[in-house]
């Protein structure tokens, strides 16, 4: 099953995605929620009222790419893994971790998974970074290694997209992956039995060129022992989103950064793709918006 988040005139609601069409959930099922998340929380229900929404025939129309906005589009938490494919370790000269590096991208940076993506105004060294995403399916604390698939809901895929001079200010890495629009999402969840996380072809298409490809197999931390370890410290939450790292080949081993006009595409071979043209934020303008008024 592979679940979208449809832009409609009436707003952003959930949709089940069937080949070359997709169904709008709101109208074929209207006792569904209109989030993603929510319907994945529900499990084996939430399926079978979407199998059924399917096969009734109704909502369908022509699947319109441009049409998707990210299928989760307000993660609890946006969790992010580095150095965590043997052959990015490698490239960048470290030795092999011997436990799993985390940090954090910020809500502010999910974008649909054709969005443009802009070069910021205040640096010139955007890079990308391809990373199978998974999504947290159940409310779960101190997972097993051997128990961590019962809680995933899905799999998507990401572009951790990186401005790298802001990344290495400060010793953290946070703000470099924070920038507004740098974490795109999509085309959509596709659900656990449909793909094996740990044999997935991966790869990273600039202007035609593939600057990244490699497979989930080569994954140093698998995505259950990403899962126990992350579950250690916090509880995981339906919606939270775990970006499980970049292979090799990324721009600024080889000081190739993206630039206005690059269109950037991340593939993984029985999920989907999604797909960037790369744009020139304007010159920074300050902006102070007015307190809201509340009336009682």
């Amino acid at each position: 099953m592979k679940l979208a988040s449809l832009r409609t005139e009436a707003g952003i609601v959930a949709a089940a995605v069937v080949g070359d069409e997709i169904v709008d959930l709101s109208v074929a099922a209207p006792q569904l929620p209109d989030d993603v998340v929510e319907i994945l929380a529900l499990g084996p229900t939430g399926a079978e009222a979407v199998q059924q929404a399917v096969e009734s025939g109704a909502g369908r129309a022509p699947l319109d790419l441009q049409r998707l906005e990210s299928p989760v589009l307000n993660p609890p938490k946006f969790i992010a893994i580095g150095k965590n494919y043997i052959e990015h370790v490698r490239e960048i000269g470290e030795e092999m971790p011997t436990d799993p590096t985390v940090f954090a991208k910020w809500n502010n940076t999910i974008a649909a998974p054709y969005a443009e993506v802009q070069v910021p105004a205040v640096s010139d060294k955007l890079d990308f970074e391809c990373e199978l995403g998974v999504v947290i399916g159940r409310r779960a604390k101190h997972v097993s290694k051997e128990n961590a698939a019962s809680v995933i809901a899905g799999f998507t895929v990401i572009n951790d997209y990186s401005v790298r001079d802001y990344q290495m200010r400060g010793g953290q890495w946070v703000l470099g992956k924070s920038f507004d629009g740098h974490g795109v999402v999509g085309p959509w969840v596709i659900t656990p039995d449909e793909v094996d996380p740990h044999n997935l072809p991966i790869r990273t298409i600039v202007n035609g060129e593939v600057r990244q490809e490699s497979n989930t197999k080569n994954l140093i931390f698998d995505v259950y022992t990403l899962i126990a370890e992350l579950s250690s410290a916090a509880t995981l939450e339906p919606g939270d989103l775990i970006a499980t790292g970049t292979p090799g080949g990324v721009g600024v081993m080889e000081g190739r950064y993206l630039a206005p006009g690059d269109v950037v595409r991340v593939e993984i071979d029985g999920i989907g793709a999604i797909e960037n043209v790369i744009v020139q934020e304007p010159p920074p303008v300050e902006r102070i918006e007015a307190p809201s008024t509340l009336y009682v």
